[in-house]
Order: structure tokens, then sequence, then C-alpha cells
């Protein structure tokens, strides 16, 4: 386990941290576009240049997510919501790049997948949304909306990425 002495040495640990990310990123990234179809790599350049709509979308999903932090204290869906949303970008972020693994759009879909599913699961089950006339209430059923919507995306990414992956080449030419 790391122990930081002084701020002075954690600030290193971070920027040798984010070297090493840019370093393996940059690498593994050589031979695949950005943009943010299922095979391409999903960067600043993708985001960038992707359709308005998408764009438009990722704010809504930014905002709603957001949201979930004024129940996380004290709600158990906004709990999962919140933490996989987090957990997502942070592995989205972080260790993928580390891994060197190319954070093609494909990829990133398959991290929602793993990481939103249980908070929909839960959400879904309880349906807070159907129970509660408050904002909470309002909230659960916007997230849950937006979860669905983006699985509908997610799901068809992630398949043809893991068959692009995998080599079967059933989805992906």
């Amino acid at each position: 386990m790391v122990t930081f002495v002084s701020k002075k040495q954690m600030l290193l640990w971070v920027l040798l941290g984010f070297g090493l990310i840019a370093a393996t990123s940059a690498q593994a990234a050589a031979g695949y576009p950005s943009g943010h179809t299922a095979l391409e790599v999903w960067d600043a350049d993708g985001q960038a240049n992707a359709p308005q709509w998408v764009q438009v979308w990722l704010m809504i999903m930014l905002a709603s997510f957001a949201l979930g932090l004024l129940f996380v204290w004290k709600r158990v869906e906004a709990r999962w919501v919140v933490g996989g949303f987090i957990t997502s970008l942070l592995v989205s972020g972080f260790a993928i790049p580390t891994l060197g693994l190319v954070p093609l759009s494909g990829l990133i879909a398959l991290m929602h997948l793993i990481f939103w599913s249980p908070a929909l699961y839960l959400l879904l089950k309880n349906r807070p949304f159907m129970k509660e006339r408050s904002l909470y209430g309002f909230w659960t059923g916007l997230i849950t909306a937006v979860i669905l919507f983006s699985f509908i995306f997610d799901i068809r990414d992630a398949a043809i990425y893991l068959d692009h992956m995998t080599g079967i080449g059933m989805l992906s030419a």
C-alpha cells in the first residue's frame, strides 16, 4: 500500500499515473478511428464529432445521473445508480487505458451494461417511481428511462464489440 507523506508526493503519483494512462491510451488507439460507433475509439475527438443528438443525449444522461446525488444519502437505489455511474467512469477513464485496452465505444457500452444493470434491476424490482409522488419518485422514473434507452444502443454496441474481439465475425465485418 502506498502512503503519501506530503501533498507533493501525492501530486507526483497522480501526474505519473496520468502520464502512464496517456501513453498507453495513445499507443493502444492506433488503427481505430475516433467516433461513437461500436468499433471506433470513444475519446475527445469521437465525442466532439458525434452527431448533435448524441451530444444532447450525453448531457441528458449526465444531468440525470448527477441528480442522483440529491438522494444518495438516504435511498439505496440512488446509491446503486450513482455508484454504477462513477464506477463505469473510473473503469472507462482509468482502468481501460492503464490495462492498454483500446477504449472503443463498444467496450464503453459493455461497461455501462455491467455497472448500470444492478441499479436498473433494483429500480425495476422496487419501482419507487410508481410508489412515490415526489422529486425522488420523478427522478427514479427518469433515470430508469434513461438507462433503458441507453441499453438499446449499449446492448448492440457491446455485442458488436465482443463479436469483433472474440473473432467470431457474425456482427462485425
